[in-house]
């Protein structure tokens, strides 16, 4: 059996049991071309839709083959969806599959940085339309909305995923807190009762060798699954000069899953994992070799700060199927995170230690129910963290600081973050018309004490003449701050470190976001995806750090408005070429003053006097630009290219370009345009080459070659001057993959 939608990027092959029995759980929301062969009997297609949790459950009769018949089955059904209300990206698994490998820690948000609307800052921090720290992960429906980046959390490898599907618009009431983008993780699942794994080896540029396991068995009702992988790499996080100095890095990770089917109409999943990152943190020019700056400073060089974080999460969801119409699931989780830093006696100007952990547990209640042309869905879930920070430093040169800050100075505290919500949506469909429409309550109780509604709306309308959905989405959002160091950000403790400390309790974000498009289908081999947006935030959230360390913690400001555009064409069922290219539009704005967070020293005059205008949001790229094509030389041999090109980020400097050619080289000041107060454009051009090995029913094992910034330009990602938040991209690397599955 076939199941495939090109809407969703999705194509799988399964084997039914001897009864002719299949279940495929884990599918995305759209329709889905079902072909059933059988040996002696002429093959049967179908298309299936799926718009809501509850089963579908649909049958296909096989008839005896003639004696010459010849049956043409084709997805040109399922190319666009014409009952999707509101715009969605969709990453399936070949596109996973055959991906351009990725350096260690980072291989996820590589995927979701492909997308039309999304932004990498410094080490693969994510930021869809602008946003900052307001993406949230969900994996097989457990929602992590903490900082999922190389340097603050172990990612789950994408070898380890089935399909993505991304939301910057458009959101189901049921998700909320992080609203700048929702990312879905299905991992992957075999269907039948036959032994299955893969086993993937890679290894390339900067001394990088991963490796990845999986297996899975069924038997009886019973599903087990385990993987593990690890990795190490000499260029773990963006270093913040070309030297790219001290930045080795390794990551492993293990998990199990269970699956019991108790009856036809209950399951348990079950599922452990651990995963743990170790890493350099880069140093600039004076840190690694030392020497003067300015006339009396003496940098000693040789600093060396590791990093590490580790995570251990448990997960359980239970599901019954009351009657075909409800369906009811109990779902929930427990996570230990751990965060550390440590700096040699080196360290210069600070040496600066940090041991952050927090417990977490999760519950969530949802019921789905189909009634006529409605699918309802409502839940409740309660998050409740426990935070512990801990932190202490020791000033190596006095110099560096304001008269008064203390040599000495240690910070230890522990709160918890208590939240709650309950939502309730419908999907209604109304002929050619698709109305998506949800309220969500939120409770959030930290540094402050609030609660929010937020009704959501999306509409959808299909043209069959021409191919084509409109979409137009309304979203009321509220989005807590991000938890990191918020503690210390908050606590009268921190006014012992500087003579001016100003702390402002800081809020959660709320705001509108409006969205419109549509969808269109040329010829059966072409679909255009066209999307404006605007967003209007109040306490709008962003991030400061902690002087001359790698340790950030939310600040806000009055209000942000974004707003912009995006478009992808993928080109599809052309036979040998495949591909898309997409492109962004973004202006973003911030405006004074300061609504949250801690300020010292200088920063408290800038605060209390800086109440009016505006600047550029960190995000504020205008034009951004991504592609990839692959053509199928061979049966067996495919080529690929992509492109990827950004206008730069904006950035904000005191110094002046000799300071800059002094502390950080002629290469770096190249790529910027101070006039402009702007990083120089971005450009980097990758090619992948693969070859099927060995290929049968069973087995099959694949070769893959893949080179990025073949035109090794000096990417500098972000730019902030001295031990401040610069970014530079790799230069010219290539990784080899044998990947191996049966």
């Amino acid at each position: 059996m076939q199941v495939r939608s090109q809407v969703n990027q999705y194509a799988n092959s399964f084997v039914t049991d001897d009864g002719g029995n299949l279940a495929v759980p884990g599918l995305s929301y759209g329709p889905y071309s079902v072909t059933v062969e059988g040996k002696g009997f002429a093959a049967a297609s179908k298309t299936i839709e799926i718009r809501s949790a509850l089963p579908v459950d649909s049958s296909i009769k096989l008839e005896v083959a003639a004696v010459d018949a010849t049956i043409e089955v084709n997805d040109k059904q399922t190319l666009i969806d014409p009952n999707r209300p509101s715009s969605i990206m969709q990453i399936g698994s070949k596109e996973i599959d055959k991906r351009v490998a990725s350096l260690p820690g980072r291989s996820i948000q590589d995927l979701v940085n492909t997308q039309p609307g999304w932004l990498y800052e410094g080490n693969a921090v994510l930021h869809p339309r602008g946003s900052e720290y307001q993406t949230q992960f969900v994996v097989d429906g457990v929602p992590l909305t903490d900082n999922r980046s190389p340097s603050f959390g172990p990612e789950i490898e994408a070898d380890d995923i089935d399909s993505v599907s991304i939301y910057t618009a458009g959101f189901p009431a049921e998700y909320g807190r992080k609203m700048g983008g929702v990312v879905e993780l299905n991992t992957k699942h075999y269907d039948d009762s036959a032994l299955h794994g893969q086993v993937i080896a890679a290894g390339g540029s900067y001394d990088t060798a991963q490796g990845y396991t999986r297996v899975q068995n069924t038997w009886n009702k019973n599903t087990l699954g385990a993987s593990a992988s690890g990795s190490m790499t000499s260029h773990y996080l963006n270093p913040v000069v070309p030297q790219n100095y001290t930045n080795a890095g390794t990551t492993g990770d293990f998990a199990v899953k269970y699956d019991r089917d108790f009856t036809a109409k209950d399951r348990l999943t079950m599922s452990v994992r651990h995963e743990l990152a170790r890493y350099e943190i880069p140093n600039e020019l004076v840190q690694q070799n030392g020497g003067p700056i300015q006339p009396g400073d003496v940098y000693p060089g040789g600093q060396l700060q590791t990093g590490d974080n580790f995570e251990t999460m448990g997960t359980v969801n239970y599901q019954h199927i009351f009657s075909p119409d409800v369906l009811g699931t109990l779902s929930g989780f427990v996570r230990n995170n751990q965060n550390d830093l440590y700096s040699n006696q080196n360290s210069y100007p600070i040496i600066f230690d940090l041991n952050n952990y927090f417990n977490e547990g999760y519950f969530k209640g949802t019921l789905s129910w189909h009634y006529k042309n409605q699918e309802w869905k409502a839940g409740v879930e309660s998050d409740n963290t426990f935070l512990h920070e801990k932190w202490n430093y020791v000033i190596t040169d006095p110099n560096q600081y304001d008269d008064g800050t203390p040599l000495v100075f240690g910070f230890a505290q522990h709160r918890p973050d208590l939240e709650q919500s309950a939502f309730v949506e419908d999907l209604i469909r109304l002929g050619k018309w698709t109305v998506s429409a949800g309220l969500r309550w939120d409770h959030y109780q930290l540094v402050v004490n609030q609660n929010n509604f937020s009704p959501r709306v999306s509409v959808g309308r299909y043209f069959p003449s021409l191919k084509l959905v409109g979409h137009f989405s309304y979203d009321r959002i509220f989005q807590t701050p991000s938890f990191e160091n918020i503690l210390a950000a908050s606590s009268p403790l921190i006014n012992a470190i500087d003579p001016a400390v100003l702390r402002l309790p800081v809020k959660p974000s709320t705001g509108t976001y409006y969205e419109g498009g549509f969808t269109e289908a040329f010829s059966d081999k072409l679909k255009l995806d066209v999307n404006f947006f605007r967003r209007d935030e109040r306490n709008f959230a962003d991030d400061d750090e902690i002087e001359s360390t790698t340790v950030s913690y939310p600040i806000a400001f009055d209000k942000a408005i974004l707003y912009g555009a995006e478009t992808k064409i993928s080109l599809v069922n052309t036979g040998k070429l495949s591909g898309y290219v997409s492109y962004s539009y973004i202006v973003g704005n911030a405006w004074f003053p300061v609504t949250g967070g801690l300020f010292v020293g200088d920063d408290v005059t800038n605060a209390l006097t800086q109440l009016t205008g505006h600047f550029p949001d960190s995000q504020d790229q205008r034009n951004t630009l991504r592609s990839r094509f692959q053509y199928q030389a061979l049966p067996r041999l495919w080529l690929s290219s992509g492109v990827s090109y950004g206008s730069g980020l904006p950035f904000d400097f005191d110094g002046d370009p000799s300071q800059v050619l002094a502390e950080y080289g002629q290469t770096v000041l190249n790529r910027l345009n101070f006039s402009r107060g702007r990083i120089l454009p971005t450009l980097a051009i990758s090619a992948s080459m693969g070859i099927d090995l060995y290929k049968t029913d069973r087995i099959q094992t694949r070769f893959q070659v893949d080179g990025d910034n073949l035109n090794n330009r000096l990417n500098v990602i972000d730019f902030g001057g001295l031990f401040s938040g610069n970014a530079i991209g790799p230069g010219r690397s290539f990784i080899a993959r044998l990947n191996t599955s049966f």
